[in-house]
Parts: C-alpha cells; structure tokens; sequence
C-alpha cells in the first residue's frame, strides 16, 4: 500500500449511519483503527419510519449507549397497535408475560436525531470525514486497498486499507463501484413519510394498518415526540408500479379516508412527503468478496414484514466488525474469509427474514387478515399468542402455519 500512519487504516467504513457508526463502535471495543467517509453532514435527514425495535434496544445495550438514547427528543414506546381492513384494532403490549427480556420498550425518534448522536459516539471515538464522496475503489494485484474520492474540500484524496464495509445504504456507493447495485434493487418496497402535526391521539405507542387504500402493504402512524407523527406507508415495488395513483396520492387516500378523517381534521403537515426504496431481506444478496463486506441497507436487510432496518444493520456491523478483525489477525482479506460474515448474517437472521417474507405474502389475503385481527380484537388468548411472537417466545413460524388460525378460530 502507499499509504502512510496518517491514511492507513485497519478497515474503512463507507456511510455513517446506523450501520457504519456501530461498525466503528464496535470496532473500537477490540481495537481495530477504522475511519467513517461519509458523503452528508450531520445532523442529516434520513427518510425512514424512525421506530427503534426491541432489536435496536438491545444492541444500544450492548454499546452501553441506552440510556443517552432514552434521553432524545421522541417518543417512548410501549405498545404497538394493529388494524385490520376492516378497521378492527387490537393492542400489543410490549411488558407482557412472554417477555422475559429486561427489555420492555421501544422508542420512536427522528433519525436527524438518531443518526446524528450515533455519529458523534463515533465520532469520539474513529476519524471521520464528512463531505468525503468516495468515486473510486483501489486495487493493486486485483486486491482492494483503499478509495479514493473528493474530500470537503473538493480535493482528491486516497485512504488505504485492505477492507472496505459499506454502509452507504439502499443507493450504495460501494454496491455500485463491484457492480451489485442492480442485484440490490430486486425484492424492494417502496415507502413515503411525511411528519404532522396536531394528529389526534397520539399516545406511546406505533400503528401499524392494513387498510384497503393501501393493501397489500400497510399505513404506519408513529408518535416522535412534541406532538409530531411520523406518518407514511409502504408497499412492494411491484404494487407499487401496478397502482396508477402516485405514493402522496395514496397517503393523503388514507389520511382522509372515513376512518383517519378525524383524526388529521386539525392536523398539519410540516414537511413534504419524501419517498424511498427499501431494498428487503427476501433473498439472499452478494455482500461479501475479497477486500470488502456490505452492511445494512447495503446488503438489502430490511425485515420484509415490518420494513425494520435498523436492527439488522446494527446486528450486520457486529457480524463484520467480528470477522474483518479475524482477517486482520489472519492477513487475509479473500472471499474465502469474508464469507464467514455471510453465514453468521443469514445464521442469526435469516429465519427472521425467512419468516418476515412468508408474512409479507400473507397481507395480500384481505380475509385472512380481517379474521386474525378480528379474532385478537376480542381475545386476549390470540392476543397474548401475537404479543409472545413479537417478544419472540413463541416462533413466529406459527402464523404460517395453516394450524394456527385453526387455534384461533376455535379460542
């Protein structure tokens, strides 16, 4: 490599989101020198539904940075709330007696908020550069050692190292540079947000809707503090492209729909709506290669069921943090090794994402959702079922399987 004690790194880390500031976090828990290039400034929008899962919980945990988070600006999070097409509600309360967890909550924060503190933990801790566009991957031999881009400065500059993790997202950079980018946009939603104010009755909790002006894909309504809701809806991209109505034709056919109508009478929108693709964990994608490991949004993890992100992405920068320090110890960067992150990711995730698309399938069949959700709308035993599953106590396997409903049609 040319590189010298000042561009010479352990790894680079290509984004600065959830993804790329864990991966730094964790890598300064074993000692790795790493450096985050990330393209924005923060504080940065990211356009995103802003709940943090039980899953997001539990590894701010392990970084002993939970308790700072559940100090930002949001909303705390204790029960989530779902519709049927045929608008009947049942609540799932995430303190219940499945969930053994000393987790017992979520929260709801604006990823301005969010990423920005994440970035700084890791700011403290690894150099950055903001502002820095990465335009190129360098090789010496066929072997990655570095990129090269434009820095804050609009100035060319090189960094060495003889791995790259991307976590630049759904429109990765990294992805596109080793040609995988197309393969990253198969299997993908679409989504919009827009933030409200004034939405009535906003209390701690997520709504999660399966209405018609939306099927098969869902409204969302979540609370992010100061009487702001996140509100927005997601659906296949495939649906999407069948719909004629564009995404804020379809969001603002359910804010005024009958049943919403009251609740965004006195309401008002603060920003505009803003789309994205969601690239989902419905198949296995390249994320791993000599010199290089794709992370998050980058690797195409969104739970296909929940549109969850985050989790995963935190969970993918564990996973390569872990087996880039094996390279490092090893002085090999070649796919043969990198391939060990794949398996620990689809170990650990790939039942969830498995299960999460068999789910996803499940919302195109209006009846069967109408009976589930009406069944737990005055049951609390189907109730309980549903709560255990979340809290991940009981599979989640069993709401594909044929014998479940025939438990809840005779509860």
């Amino acid at each position: 490599m040319n590189g010298n004690k000042s561009n010479l790194y352990d790894a680079i880390i290509v984004g600065g989101g959830p993804a790329g500031s864990c991966a730094a976090l964790y890598a300064n828990k074993i000692g790795l020198k790493t450096i985050i290039l990330e393209k924005s400034r923060f504080p940065r929008d990211k356009v995103c539904g802003d709940a943090l899962s039980g899953k997001v919980v539990r590894y701010m945990k392990e970084l002993e940075i939970l308790n700072e988070v559940s100090k930002l600006e949001g909303s705390t999070i204790n029960t989530i709330t779902f519709g049927s097409p045929n608008h009947k509600q049942f609540n799932v309360y995430l303190t219940n007696r499945y969930n053994k967890n000393i987790i017992k909550e979520g929260y709801a924060i604006k990823r301005s908020i969010f990423d920005n503190f994440l970035f700084n933990k890791a700011n403290q801790l690894t150099d950055t550069k903001l502002g820095f566009k990465v335009n190129k991957i360098l090789y010496n031999n066929k072997k990655i050692i570095g990129v090269e881009g434009l820095n804050n400065n609009n100035n060319k500059e090189k960094i060495y190292a003889p791995i790259i993790l991307g976590c630049d997202g759904a429109n990765s950079t990294i992805a596109k540079k080793l040609g995988l980018y197309t393969d990253l946009q198969k299997n993908s939603a679409m989504a919009i947000r827009c933030y409200y104010k004034n939405v009535k009755n906003l209390k701690n909790q997520i709504e999660l809707h399966f209405v018609d002006e939306v099927l098969p894909g869902y409204f969302w309504l979540f609370p992010v503090g100061k009487n702001t809701a996140n509100i927005g809806i997601g659906l296949s991209k495939e649906q999407a492209k069948k719909d004629t109505r564009k995404l804020s034709t379809i969001l603002d056919d359910v804010t005024n729909s009958n049943f919403f109508r009251k609740r965004f009478k006195d309401s008002k929108k603060i920003d505009s709506p803003k789309s994205w693709v969601l690239p989902l964990g419905r198949v296995k994608r390249i994320n791993y290669g000599d010199g290089f490991m794709l992370l998050g949004d980058a690797a195409g993890l969104i739970d296909p069921f929940t549109g969850e992100g985050i989790g995963n992405a935190m969970a993918s920068a564990k996973f390569a943090i872990k087996i880039a320090s094996k390279c490092l110890e090893k002085n090999d960067f070649s796919s043969k090794l990198t391939s060990e992150y794949n398996k620990i990711l689809w170990t650990k995730l790939g039942s969830e994402l498995k299960t999460s698309s068999r789910l996803q399938d499940l919302a195109n069949y209006r009846v069967l959702l109408n009976f589930v959700m009406g069944k737990a709308s005055s049951n609390k035993n189907v109730q309980d079922i549903i709560s255990g599953m979340l809290a991940k106590e009981i599979p989640k396997e069993r709401l594909t399987n044929p014998l479940f409903y025939l438990k809840i049609l005779l509860s």
